[in-house]
């Protein structure tokens, strides 16, 4: 996957059923890419979510997989058709070199500065900032003016709320989980109460 491919906005999906994670993604595949699909590994058919999401509709959607902590979650995701993976922690070197050689998004886990200049130099794409919340958008800004131009990826606490300072503030790209839908408007299956959730955040950090 082409980091200049790599969506603004990312739905995190944990705890998702099978038939839910396969909603979202068939309607998330109706907005050319703008949103992209992270299953994370502690959901236990997130290979099956992986492996059918793409085959039915990877040609509209960036699907990957996130709460990536081991290589052997990571060269299981990227042979299931993960584009991209994401990690609430550093990456190791083996993560690193797996997501090179198949052309998969980096996204490790930091908060300091330190911390994401590491994983920058390990060869990170992305570095997710989590949790952004403990942090606050200001972070992000204060973090540009010695640190210019990294891609940061705020994750932890990104609601539609709060969604906008973030990116104002030098957020390239977001992380939202379980705000991103009614939780009711999941349980029911409401395609077009979560379609309206997906247009809503779409709305909100254009602005």
């Amino acid at each position: 996957m082409n980091i200049e491919n790599y969506p603004k906005l990312t739905v995190i999906m944990r705890g998702y059923s099978y038939e839910q994670a396969m909603l979202i993604i068939k309607l998330l595949s109706r907005y050319e890419g703008k949103v992209g699909v992270e299953v994370t590994t502690n959901n236990p058919d997130h290979l099956k979510v992986i492996a059918d999401g793409n085959k039915q509709y990877g040609d509209s959607v960036n699907i990957g997989v996130g709460t990536v902590t081991t290589a052997n979650q990571a060269q299981e995701a990227i042979a299931a058709g993960a584009k991209f993976m994401l990690g609430p922690q550093a990456f190791s070197e083996d993560i690193y070199r797996l997501a090179q050689q198949n052309n998969v998004i980096t996204v490790p886990g930091a908060m300091t500065p330190t911390e994401i200049q590491t994983e920058v130099n390990k060869g990170a794409d992305i570095v997710k900032v989590f949790p952004a919340i403990t942090v606050g958008p200001a972070f992000f800004k204060q973090i540009s003016g010695p640190m210019p131009g990294l891609r940061l990826m705020a994750v932890g606490g990104v609601d539609i709320k709060n969604s906008q300072s973030f990116m104002s503030a030098g957020a390239e790209y977001l992380g939202i989980g379980s705000s991103f839908f009614n939780k009711q408007d999941l349980e029911n299956m409401d395609e077009q109460a979560l379609d309206n959730s997906i247009q809503e955040f779409l709305l909100a950090v254009s602005k």
